[in-house]
């Protein structure tokens, strides 16, 4: 467990959550648009999207997102699903369009 959390931290954790249908993570996905962890590092605040509305895994994500947090110290996780701007290819890394093989 780290001794404070920080906005590094937190993103640098949710690389090693996958999207459990593409297998890329959430951050290279571009899913997660922001994070905010208060100044004690024990509360974090999560705006991310989803790849497509209503996808049944976003409980998988949202537990595996608490779980990790939890390890490295986060008293409370909050995420709030946002629509906007919509999620499109365009918000994912070179490494991710890489994977995918995404061309544009």
């Amino acid at each position: 467990m780290i001794a404070l959390l920080t906005k590094e931290a937190v993103f640098e954790e949710l690389k090693g959550i996958l999207d459990p249908e593409i297998g890329i993570d959430i951050v290279n996905l571009g899913m997660v648009y922001s994070v905010e962890v208060s100044e004690d590092g024990k509360n974090v605040h999560i705006d991310m999207t989803l790849t497509t509305m209503g996808c049944p895994l976003y409980s998988q994500i949202e537990r595996a997102i608490q779980m990790q947090l939890g390890q490295l110290g986060a008293e409370t996780v909050e995420i709030k699903l946002v629509w906007s701007p919509p999620w499109t290819p365009e918000f994912m890394s070179e490494d991710a369009k890489t994977a995918l093989k995404y061309l544009f």
